[in-house]
């Protein structure tokens, strides 16, 4: 079994995979070899506002694992799915590796008593059908009322981790298992689509682990801190770099980050021991620590020790990593912390990022040109100037190529097209869509370019996945420009949303930033308000042309006229989109969708807007607008 990060890269840095190199083995190395080392840490903010710290070491974790496992290999078989609907804690880290020890699929998922996700659990579990629900005691009872309504025989067998005595793993038997196994299922945020399950197999994770480690040059002393949801590939992924590399993770529960960034920001922070710090966080994070997380006068911060905050799962700006940098600054935050970075569930999780010693590279694009599909470089005060942020370079053993997926042609650098992956880290495909998995996932690069090629040395010449992003190469840099199928395309002239939605929050303090939302809808299928609210536009049933929509949320305490507002993002995206919104819906702060991780979900939002639920005022309580408290 390989010892260090080093042993898995040959002499041309390729990634090698033996057959032991499976998740399970390298805990079960963890507990024999680093056994009173800390392993997971979990700050309780519920009772006590500083938190209270609940701590596992490797032979105490896995003392629990093998419990849970042995518990799920009285009533399961091998393969079976063992679903974790349990709340933000180590009990869920616990039942997710338990599942993986005791030969189960595992299905990262969350507990039901969560507001805001039950149709998406539904959904979910109606997907996947799992055999078992692993969860804790205090969410037991949630679970079991959630499950009710089925026939007795539907039910899945529901047990609470933390109820399992630790006696129960003197039978466990440690499971024959593959690199070619799925290892477990991560179903997809679902922003354009029916969440659908990710089959990640023991390899996949495993080379992902690694080359999330190797680019952003973790050690065995770096720690992690992370308040992402473990049900999301990011948090997810998180918490298992412990078992190939690296310290200690600190995990706290998302609302705990809302409600106080400064805690995340104070568990990032120097200690004694000098060991340097790494998270990974959405766009929205940075601008909520910055206005919120800053310590108060005279109080002690160092964040000189901070080596890497991966900044993904959603297009990065460049004003949230100016008013982050800018913050933190003067408490020893170098410039190249904030690590712009690309990754996707299809993946595993881990693409791209900015290498450790570079700050984030930011260029100007023409937007005309770009929404042509051509990417032509200009000064930043050029009228029609779109800032790009670099997202870096594509992670050892993994290939990232641009292409026309109509011909199945390479693009040259400096043009757009959608991003094609390839890699030991990509998922087998969806679990149980034969046909979705073939669309996406088994594609065939028909045309490389004979020279510069990024396919080069591509290990599976039929496996490229269609990630549905646009993106483009320049000058050895990867830039992610949008996801296809949100491209708003009004007058027959593209957008892309963020661009819209970035004017549109820059033309008032009145919204909030981060939380704008660009789509077009049908002529014929905008509300009756917007037709009586305008004297050039009348309802014809016959008028399918698209019309832009922006929504956009409230910025609390900003005491202004909507219609102000409301002219005043009208112009701006007028003149510097050549476009009419034609309508602007202001909404209060948590109304419009995002998925879990922090992104905008543009389908769920149109939906909600054509159906008359923004315009009716309701607030969405999903993660991430946690409500304001004293937790």
């Amino acid at each position: 079994m390989k010892r260090s990060i080093e042993d898995f890269f040959d002499e041309f840095g390729n990634l090698q995979l033996s057959p032991e190199d499976t998740l399970v083995a390298y805990v079960e190395r963890n507990i024999h070899e680093r056994a009173d080392t800390l392993a997971y840490r979990y700050l309780d903010y519920s009772r006590e506002r500083d938190g209270e710290p609940i701590e596992l070491t490797w032979a105490e974790f896995g003392k629990r694992l093998r419990a849970i496992a042995a518990r799920l290999q009285q009533v399961t078989t091998k393969g079976d799915r063992v679903a974790i609907l349990a709340p933000q804690s180590l009990e869920y880290v616990i039942g997710f590796f338990g599942a993986l020890f005791a030969g189960n699929i595992a299905v990262p998922l969350f507990s039901p008593d969560e507001p805001g996700h039950t149709d998406r659990l539904h959904a979910v579990l109606g997907d996947c059908t799992p055999t078992v629900i692993l969860t804790a005691t205090k969410s037991a009872e949630a679970v079991r009322d959630f499950f009710k309504p089925l026939p007795a025989k539907e039910r899945p067998r529901v047990i609470a981790v933390d109820a399992v005595p630790d006696s129960v793993g003197d039978t466990w038997v440690r499971p024959e298992l593959a690199l070619e196994d799925t290892a477990y299922l991560q179903y997809t945020s679902g922003s354009t689509r029916t969440p659908a399950g990710v089959e990640i197999t023991y390899g996949g994770v495993c080379a992902n682990a690694l080359q999330m480690i190797d680019a952003i040059e973790l050690n065995e002393d770096s720690r992690g801190v992370t308040w992402l949801p473990l049900f999301h590939d990011m948090g997810l992924l998180t918490v298992i770099l412990p078992a190939l590399g690296g310290s200690y993770i600190t995990i706290m529960s998302p609302a705990a980050f809302v409600r106080r960034p400064g805690r995340w920001i104070s568990e990032l922070a120097a200690e004694s021991d000098g060991a340097g710090t790494f998270a990974a966080a959405p766009n929205f994070a940075f601008e909520h620590a910055a206005t919120r997380g800053l310590p108060k006068e005279g109080e002690h911060l160092d964040l000189s020790n901070v080596i890497g905050l991966i900044n993904g799962s959603e297009p990065v700006t460049v004003s949230s990593m100016n008013k982050f940098n800018a913050a933190f600054a003067p408490y020893g935050l170098s410039p190249t912390t904030i690590k712009p970075s690309y990754g996707m569930a299809e993946a595993t999780l881990f693409v791209s990022s900015t290498k450790r010693d570079r700050a984030a590279k930011v260029i100007y694009v023409d937007r005309a040109d770009l929404n042509a599909g051509k990417f032509t470089l200009v000064d930043a005060d050029t009228p029609g100037a779109v800032a790009q942020v670099s997202c870096g370079q594509v992670a050892n053993s993994q290939w990232a190529a641009i292409v026309d997926s109509e011909t199945a042609t390479e693009q040259p650098d400096g043009h757009v097209g959608e991003i094609w992956l390839n890699g030991i880290n990509l998922g087998r495909g969806y679990f149980g869509r034969e046909a979705e998995t073939r669309a996406t996932f088994l594609n065939t690069l028909a045309h490389p370019l004979p020279q510069g090629s990024h396919a080069e040395g591509a290990l599976f010449p039929d496996r490229w996945l269609r990630t549905g992003d646009y993106g483009v190469w320049l000058d050895g840099e990867l830039y992610v420009t949008g996801r296809v199928k949100d491209l708003v395309i009004v007058d027959g002239r593209n957008h892309y949303p963020q661009d819209l939605e970035f004017s549109a929050q820059e033309s008032s303090t009145a919204l909030r930033p981060g939380f704008v939302a660009a789509f077009s809808v049908p002529a014929n299928r905008l509300p009756a308000e917007v037709f009586a609210a305008s004297s050039g536009l009348t309802y014809d049933a016959d008028d399918s042309s698209e019309q832009l929509v922006i929504v956009a949320e409230r910025n609390a305490g900003k005491k202004v006229d909507p219609t102000e507002v409301v002219d005043v993002v009208r112009a701006s995206i007028a003149s510097r989109h050549g476009v009419m919104a034609r309508d602007v819906l202001l909404v209060p702060a948590g109304s419009i969708p995002r998925t879990s991780s922090g992104k905008i979900a543009h389908s769920a939002c149109k939906n909600a807007y054509i159906d008359g639920t923004l315009r009716g005022g309701y607030t969405q309580t999903a993660f991430p607008d946690a409500p304001d408290g004293n937790q």
